[in-house]
């Protein structure tokens, strides 16, 4: 319940405050305060179920309790009825009224005694069953923590066990809590003005909306439009595509062979196709045998060389006996390692190996092949070829190193070339014998 609307200024004798918030004016008596002994006499609590009467209540009580428990629209009404006539305009003058009637038992303060016990007929039913000004000052204390006061504060100041001491701190309390009301309703004013701001904001934003909403609605029609031309431009075309395929199928049906002749016409190109690639599978072929031709060629050239080498073996034998050559017999199922030298040197070492009857092995000394797999090639050997000018120091150290623990005879070449391979296969040969003078 807002407590502003309720209640409006007034003053009353000892005195101050607006909206029923009173405090006592400066320099006034403690016995105004208390009131008269013909005012106490009046308010004294009956110890009797009486309930005191609204013009029974001390004066300074008629504001708060008009006030918080009569709201202005309600109190106007009852007012215009007991009055029997227009009720003020200024809600400040009809509290005022109000009040002042209060004070003694006129037909207003009657008026409003029964429209204050019939408004509250449940919380006067409630402080009814309390016996005790503790436990009605307990149900009081409860109603102001729930912040529902308007009935409990009419029933409890109107009930015959609220004392003097209840009653001031509830005036108190009451007082203290429309400071609050108002501080809030200032803050709820700030607050209603920082949301108008707002709303006005965001009308004007809505507008801005609204109006581009309109642009994109009109930028859509215009886009439905165009598509909807370009729809009917793919109908028409598609309708002149439907009629070009039944032309087309109306000249199939009259040139009946057509589909056997591009049936034929596939089948040849097909068989095209297949003539290229027996033509390139020939091509290849070819080349095939003439590497073959030229591999036969340097086999014979191979073995020509191989009987000249064993023809002069035999003639400086003495014997004449065709005996095979010493080097053939030296690296007759010999597997002979050539460490290092160039790639394009490699196949004229292997024949040269070959055609003496070894087993030829070939190690780049590291520069394409691993230099860990050298041990194991090392290992399967029985002579040792050592190119120095064409493998690494690792290469040359594990060469040297394998040989020398394992008794391997290695022979160091110089120079990577056929001749510096055929100077070192001379090399196993025994020297000659010195002939007597």
């Amino acid at each position: 319940m807002n407590l502003l609307q309720q209640s409006t200024p007034t003053t009353l004798p000892g005195w101050t405050g607006t909206l029923g918030l009173f405090t006592r004016a400066p320099g006034a008596s403690a016995t105004a305060e208390r009131g008269t002994p013909a005012t106490e006499d009046r308010v004294a609590p009956d110890r009797s179920s009486r309930r005191k009467r609204l013009w029974e209540l001390d004066s300074h009580a008629h504001c708060p309790v008009l006030g918080v428990c009569m709201p202005l629209p309600l109190l106007r009404k009852v007012l215009g009825k007991a009055l029997d006539r227009q009720a003020l305009e200024d809600d400040y003058d009809l509290h005022c009224l109000a009040v002042s009637e209060c004070k003694s038992r006129s037909a207003v303060a009657q008026t409003l005694q029964r429209t204050l016990d019939q408004r509250y007929r449940l919380a006067l039913q409630q402080a009814a069953r309390l016996k005790t000004t503790q436990a009605l000052a307990a149900w009081w204390e409860r109603a102001l923590r729930s912040q529902d006061i308007a009935g409990p504060f009419w029933a409890t100041l109107t009930h015959a066990r609220c004392s003097a001491e209840l009653a001031h701190r509830m005036e108190g309390q009451v007082h203290m809590l429309q400071h609050q009301v108002g501080t809030a309703t200032r803050v709820e004013h700030d607050r209603l003005e920082a949301l108008q701001e707002r709303v006005a904001e965001l009308a004007r934003e809505l507008d801005a909306s609204a109006l581009r909403a309109q642009r994109q609605a009109q930028e859509h029609a215009r886009r439905t439009e165009a598509l909807e031309a370009a729809n009917a431009q793919l109908r028409a075309q598609l309708l002149a595509r439907d009629a070009q395929a039944h032309a087309l199928q109306q000249l199939q049906a009259a040139a009946a062979g057509l589909q056997a002749r591009v049936e034929l016409a596939r089948e040849v190109q097909q068989l095209s196709e297949q003539r290229g690639e027996l033509q390139r599978a020939l091509l290849q072929a070819r080349q095939e045998a003439e590497r073959w031709r030229r591999r036969a060629d340097e086999l014979g050239e191979a073995l020509q060389r191989r009987q000249a080498c064993t023809a002069a073996e035999g003639a400086t034998g003495g014997n004449g006996s065709g005996a095979t050559c010493p080097l053939a017999e030296r690296l007759a199922a010999c597997a002979v390692l050539c460490v290092g030298g160039r790639q394009a040197s490699v196949p004229v070492y292997r024949q040269l190996i070959e055609q003496t009857g070894g087993r030829f092995l070939h190690h780049d000394g590291g520069e394409e092949h691993n230099p860990a797999k050298l041990d194991a090639t090392l290992a399967a050997a029985d002579l040792v070829i050592c190119q120095t000018g064409c493998i690494s120091h690792d290469a040359y150290w594990r060469v040297k190193d394998h040989c020398k623990r394992t008794g391997k005879r290695c022979i160091f070449v110089d120079s990577p070339s056929g001749s510096g391979m055929k100077k070192a296969l001379m090399a196993l040969l025994p020297a000659p014998a010195a002939t007597p003078a």
